[in-house]
């Protein structure tokens, strides 16, 4: 058991993460914490791109219509604008920085010399991009930057536990005690000890919640541990409900969570029935160019109707160079399956993708709690409405990365430093030789929110989903309690948390808008509002 003390505490190593470790001051002391490598994050991951106005033809107002027509008219207008102004200025950044985008072919005089492809939603081709491996590029490159930061100390295989709140007077001395985020206590995964890690300013870029469901694209990592932690802490958070399925994950044995890029089906890439037959002309007039939610309800629909494990994803249409050259990780990854896709269709199935609600935050990046941050997908800025435009999501961690960390540094010399905190109590629990509860909740809950919270909803589905979760939640509470803490613990403790948010919020929303589809109220109200959600601390 230790503690550390830092300026500033960042719990999670993706964009937003990384980009707000690089823009904050270099006499600010951070401490960078990643649940395992710097590289386990989603962004890794990420094969699409970043979306930006880099095109001349293309307009900011362009930009800014099409979010607001993917987000079914929820999106906060000062968000988008805010996040689209920012966006070109974003991608110069990381470009200075040496990220390597798939550059074009010949000489390009009064542009970009750089490819920009088109995902579903977007009227205009404005994703930078590196081949279809954007978030290896961004990351890996973000992350030799940090390394070359002396000012920077990073807590590799770590997890946050919760977040410490001190009582304090406000900054530069302000008469008035506020409860501030302090820091956190942060569990060693390898070690198995929990220190105190004190910090002025906590920044949660922890990413999405994804890991709640049955079929993820997402990492392990992506557990919502950042929204649950703000929740306990007394954070609202907002549109919890509206969870995007990715529509096209990998469907193979071998696969595990393996997602195809967007950017196929922005290159002319066809969605196909078993038959061999195209369908989505008869869900939307953008056949395969449609928003993903639609894209994702359509495929969900026909493997319904038609019993059916997947339907396929085809593109070997296109020459074969085309393909190889657009996109060689998918390509490389389904031929070691043993699947050509310059002759073959791929086999896909929709799977959860992205959180597009999360903490309630504002321009800077705070949260409703003192000295507390929150940026990227653990966040609800208002950008993505009720359903998240394609590659909208890494422009908003470097944009509100870099608002979050210009307020810290223009603000910590006036933010009191943190009292000392005590330590881990470990003295009234023991080892556990119940380990199998933990998993068999694991594939409970996330088994039940598939069924129950997926594509489509019920009342009354969301009604059984509620009543598992209170179980689970008096389950997971007892062993908490009595136990030694583990990362699986600690992540199922929070997924539960994400569970609850999830089908509370749903139940809310008597309506049908973007994500949240709901068979007992299929139209969409007239009245547009968020759902927000406020814990009880008492």
């Amino acid at each position: 058991m230790a503690t550390f003390r830092h300026d500033v505490l960042i719990i999670g190593s993706g964009a937003a993460g990384l980009t707000t470790a690089l823009r904050l001051p270099d006499d600010c002391r951070i401490a960078l914490l990643s649940k395992g490598e710097l590289t386990s994050a989603s962004t890794y991951y990420a094969q699409g791109g970043v979306a930006a106005v880099l095109d001349q033809e293309d307009s900011l107002e362009s930009h800014v219509a099409d979010t607001h027509v993917a987000g079914g008219g929820l999106c906060h207008d000062d968000a988008v604008r805010y996040t689209v102004e920012n966006g070109p200025d974003a991608i110069r950044w990381l470009i200075d920085l040496g990220v390597d985008f798939t550059r074009l072919a010949g000489n390009n005089e009064g542009s970009l010399p750089y490819h920009l492809t088109r995902e579903g939603g977007h009227s205009h081709r404005r994703i930078i991009h590196a081949a279809d491996a954007t978030g290896k590029a961004i990351s890996g490159t973000l992350i030799g930057q940090v390394r070359k930061k002396d000012n920077v100390t990073r807590f590799e295989y770590r997890v946050a536990v919760d977040l410490i709140l001190q009582e304090h007077n406000g900054p530069n001395g302000q008469k008035g005690k506020e409860k501030r985020c302090c820091g956190a206590y942060v569990h060693n995964i390898e070690t198995g000890e929990t220190d105190v890690i004190l910090a002025r300013a906590v920044v949660l870029a922890t990413g999405g919640a994804s890991k709640v469901y049955l079929y993820t694209s997402n990492p392990d990592v992506a557990t919502g541990d950042g929204i649950a932690m703000a929740w306990r802490a007394g954070c609202r958070v907002a549109n919890m409900e509206f969870m995007q399925f990715h529509p096209t994950c990998l469907y193979h044995p071998k696969a595990k969570s393996f997602l195809v890029t967007e950017a196929i089906r922005g290159e002319g890439g066809h969605l196909l029935l078993p038959s061999g037959e195209r369908f989505m002309h008869r869900f939307d007039e953008r056949g395969e160019l449609a928003p993903r939610d639609v894209v994702a309800r359509a495929i969900d629909h026909e493997m319904k109707r038609l019993g059916a494990d997947c339907l396929y994803l085809d593109i070997s249409h296109k020459p074969a160079d085309f393909i190889i050259e657009h996109f060689p990780t998918v390509y490389a990854k389904c031929l070691q399956l043993g699947l050509d896709i310059t002759r073959d269709p791929m086999p896909v199935v929709p799977a959860a993708h992205y959180t597009c609600g999360g903490v309630m935050i504002n321009e800077n990046g705070q949260t409703d709690v003192p000295g507390l941050y929150a940026i990227g997908e653990t966040s609800f800025t208002g950008l993505h409405g009720a359903n998240r435009m394609a590659s909208n999501s890494l422009l908003e961690c470097m944009v509100y990365g870099k608002a979050s960390a210009e307020h810290i540094g223009a603000t910590l010399a006036g933010v009191p430093e943190p009292r000392e905190h005590k330590e881990w109590d470990e003295s009234q629990v023991t080892d556990s030789d119940e380990d199998v509860v933990i998993s068999h909740n694991w594939d409970e809950l996330r088994r039940f929110m598939w069924d129950y919270v997926g594509i489509v909803r019920t009342e009354k589905r969301l009604q059984r989903a509620q009543h598992r979760v209170d179980m689970l939640k008096s389950e997971i509470a007892e062993y908490y309690s009595n136990y030694h803490i583990s990362n699986d613990l600690l992540e199922l403790r929070n997924l539960v948390v994400i569970a609850e948010l999830i089908i509370l919020s749903a139940m809310q929303r008597k309506e049908s808008r973007g994500l949240h589809f709901m068979r007992d109220y299929p139209g969409m109200n007239d009245e547009v509002v968020d759902t927000v959600l406020t814990p009880d601390l008492n």
